[in-house]
């Protein structure tokens, strides 16, 4: 008895590790294109996951093809945790972060992957912010002392009042996403400074 008992748990736990082990393929359309390539032309490549071998934000897929499928494919990231703002992109619509972005588990649905919109791209999902950060530097964003008689000779102590002055602009992270989704930034980014550094 005790033998047929072991035999009927080792059959139904190998059924369960069966059905967890049955891939799960993730597709991804990613825009693509290479300037230096030769007669290059902006176009969409559709890669395949597995999600059981990935994690489960955008950005650990990007870097599973990346280092397992297509060593071309260029992107920017750097913390992973929603705190430099390297990894903005535009993914299935939406402009956002791909290290906080979740992976759409509906396998039947191909998750597209842009550049952020409206920019000048350098190769693939990395868009040039040059202009962005042009814009930023414009408005001096950092304190300045009214008095400066005493720079360099003693420490300047800010109060809790000063600093409370700072809360809700400190955290941003310039990741773009806000002023990239923002037509009136895409029509006039010359001259429109957009949200990200007028909150500033």
């Amino acid at each position: 008895m005790f033998n047929l008992t072991l035999v009927h748990y080792k059959a139904s736990r190998g059924t369960q590790t069966a059905a967890a082990a049955a891939p799960r393929i993730k597709k991804f359309a990613i825009y693509r294109w290479d300037p230096d390539k030769a007669g290059d032309k902006p176009h969409m490549q559709t890669y395949e996951v597995d999600l059981n071998k990935c994690g489960p934000m955008v950005l650990d897929a990007l870097i599973k093809i990346k280092n397992e499928v297509d060593s071309t494919l260029t992107f920017r990231r750097s913390c992973r945790e929603g705190i430099c703002g390297s990894c903005a992109m535009n993914i299935n619509g939406g402009n956002t972060l791909a290290c906080t972005r979740r992976i759409d588990t509906n396998l039947n649905k191909v998750s597209k992957i842009y550049p952020l919109p409206h920019m000048y791209v350098i190769k693939d999902l990395v868009p040039d912010l040059s202009n962005f950060y042009a814009q930023y530097k414009s408005i001096e964003p950092y304190l300045k002392k009214k008095d400066e008689s005493q720079e360099g000779k003693q420490q300047y102590l800010q109060s809790i009042e000063e600093r409370e002055k700072l809360d809700g602009l400190y955290e941003c992270i310039l990741c773009a996403c806000c002023s990239t989704s923002c037509p009136s930034y895409w029509w006039n980014g010359d001259k429109y400074l957009g949200p990200a550094v007028l909150m500033q």
